[in-house]
């Protein structure tokens, strides 16, 4: 009689923000990697789209393709990946370029076993069963991961939201600030409220600071 586990699906939990990225193998378009040594000293940001040869996939991996100077300039590498097989990811890369010059210069996943979709929560039944969502994984380079975004099959992501996002959590780590809404580069951010009375006593009289209310407090930087 066969094992009652063995017909048991593997259920991986969701990835959450804090949590170490889970480690994998891949075969991508630029050859074997390994999460944990992916990109050393940088931050990734991992994408997922739903089919190569598609009208909205094509136009989303195109917005990477040509802004990737400005992920570059944020120490930031590119990590691709649908439930295709290498060669079709292939074949799609050079249809693209053939026509309309842009180049998917970034490794892209061939995960045609979905291992890397179901451990990092990419098939979603209600959406698909055979088709990753279109999510976005920001992972430092300490491999944590800091935020997730996830859209669905219909809905093309928002670029200007990813990079600005990116540049929030950079600048939120090196100066140890927040962002308000809507923050952009060169926007003030928001200081750290008072913990204690006598911070709370030093923020009353800090002329440093553009103070709405002793607890919300901005600063250029």
């Amino acid at each position: 009689m066969e094992n009652q586990e063995e017909c048991v699906e593997k259920v991986y939990p969701m990835p959450r923000i804090g949590d170490v990225a889970p480690d994998f193998e891949a075969v991508t378009t630029k050859g074997k990697m390994k999460m944990s040594e992916f990109a050393k000293d940088k931050w990734v940001v991992m994408f997922s789209h739903p089919a190569d040869f598609t009208p909205v996939c094509t136009t989303e991996m195109s917005g990477f393709a040509v802004r990737k100077p400005e992920f570059d300039a944020l120490n930031t590498e590119l990590l691709g990946l649908s439930i295709d097989s290498i060669h079709s990811h292939l074949g799609w890369v050079q249809n693209v370029r053939e026509n309309t010059g842009v180049y998917f210069d970034f490794p892209i996943i061939a995960d045609i076993d979905m291992n890397v979709s179901k451990l990092y929560g990419m098939l979603q039944p209600n959406e698909s069963e055979t088709a990753a969502v279109r999510a976005v994984f920001f992972i430092d380079p300490e491999k944590k991961i800091r935020l997730i975004m996830y859209y669905p099959l219909n809905v093309g992501r928002n670029m200007d939201e990813i990079l600005r996002s990116l540049d929030a959590l950079q600048t939120s780590d090196k100066h140890k600030v927040a962002m308000p809404l809507d923050w952009q580069r060169g926007d003030k951010v928001i200081v750290p409220a008072p913990s204690t009375l006598e911070a709370l006593d030093e923020r009353l009289v800090d002329d440093s600071v553009e103070k709405t209310t002793w607890y919300l407090a901005k600063k250029s930087i």
